[in-house]
């Protein structure tokens, strides 16, 4: 049986920020996807000398250099084995985008407003950026003192990690409807959740699915190691709704020697993140910031415009 204290609303991006701590990734800045906008900005501006680097090629009379070569190489990461080739398609994109650049200019697209404003926009993310990547580089890596402390503190994640092996039912939300939550909270297995729906002929998907407890919310992993093993529950999320049942709960212990190497990348963006909003906060206390009322007013009138959109997509 399903009781309402049992019924757990989690979210997937609670899901998420917990499995992120411990599966860290280094986001990668916007020089990348913003190369043919940034490309568009300085050929407009004709900064033919400040490319720099030795000509490579020359398309319409605009030259692309070896320093613009080795920046897009270095974007790519490349294996050494595959250097070669990649250079000279890397090279080739050059040309396209130099061809293009050429041709937008010539149609004025670069005067267009919305280019101009996201070329702006374009410029000072990336200035903002590698200011604080400069102010990040001072930022010292963990101690081996700091890794092994927060492996200690975490039992749960390492030490005392455990694997549930649960089995599941899962529906859209737009089907739990009120018949549908009294047939849920008197429901005692799964095989009797899927004859009701069999019958009422509401699409349903079922299947087996394992989770860590460092991929779980802590407050949820709690509940589900002080559940009966037969015990339904319930999360609910915006699109769907799953039912799950522990058929296992197993050991899976992570040794320090294992864990250290992702215990150091997680705290390292913590101290980042630390580092970076202190930054912020302190730059934000010395400034003199002043919001106009065109400001405000604009604003709000966005948000309730937002609001009223979403209002009429909810009816």
């Amino acid at each position: 049986m399903i009781s309402r204290h049992q019924s757990m609303a989690v979210s997937m991006q609670d899901q998420q920020q917990k499995s992120s701590a411990f599966h860290p990734h280094l986001k990668r800045g916007l020089v990348a996807s913003l190369m043919v906008v940034a490309a568009l900005g300085m050929s407009a501006c004709g900064n033919k000398d400040k490319k720099g680097g030795q000509t490579i090629a020359v398309v319409n009379g605009e030259e692309i250099t070896q320093h613009q070569l080795n920046n897009e190489m270095m974007l790519l990461n490349v294996p050494a084995a595959q250097q070669e080739a990649a250079q000279k398609q890397a090279l080739e994109s050059l040309v396209n985008v130099q061809l293009l650049v050429s041709q937008a200019i010539k149609d004025k697209t670069d005067r267009d407003p919305k280019v101009m404003q996201t070329l702006e926009r374009a410029k000072s993310q990336i200035i903002a950026q590698a200011y604080m990547q400069k102010k990040l580089a001072s930022v010292v890596k963990p101690t081996k003192t700091e890794i092994e402390e927060y492996y200690k503190k975490n039992p749960q994640f390492f030490g005392e990690r455990k694997v549930f092996d649960m089995k599941q039912i899962q529906f859209a939300a737009k089907d739990l409807t009120d018949e549908v939550k009294k047939m849920l909270d008197a429901a005692k297995s799964l095989d009797e959740v899927a004859a009701f729906m069999t019958e009422k002929k509401i699409q349903f998907g079922r299947g087996n699915v394992s989770r860590s407890g460092s991929d779980l919310p802590e407050q949820m992993t709690s509940k589900l190691l002080s559940m009966p093993k037969e015990q339904l529950f319930q999360i609910n999320e915006a699109a769907a709704v799953t039912l799950l049942q522990i058929a296992e709960i197993k050991d899976a212990p992570v040794s320090l020697e294992v864990a250290s190497r992702q215990i150091e990348q997680f705290l390292l963006s913590k101290k980042n993140k630390e580092a970076s909003d202190a930054e912020i906060k302190r730059l934000r206390d010395s400034a003199k910031i002043e919001y106009t009322k065109t400001a405000s007013a604009s604003a709000s009138a966005s948000a309730s415009a937002a609001a009223s959109a979403a209002s009429a997509s909810a009816k």
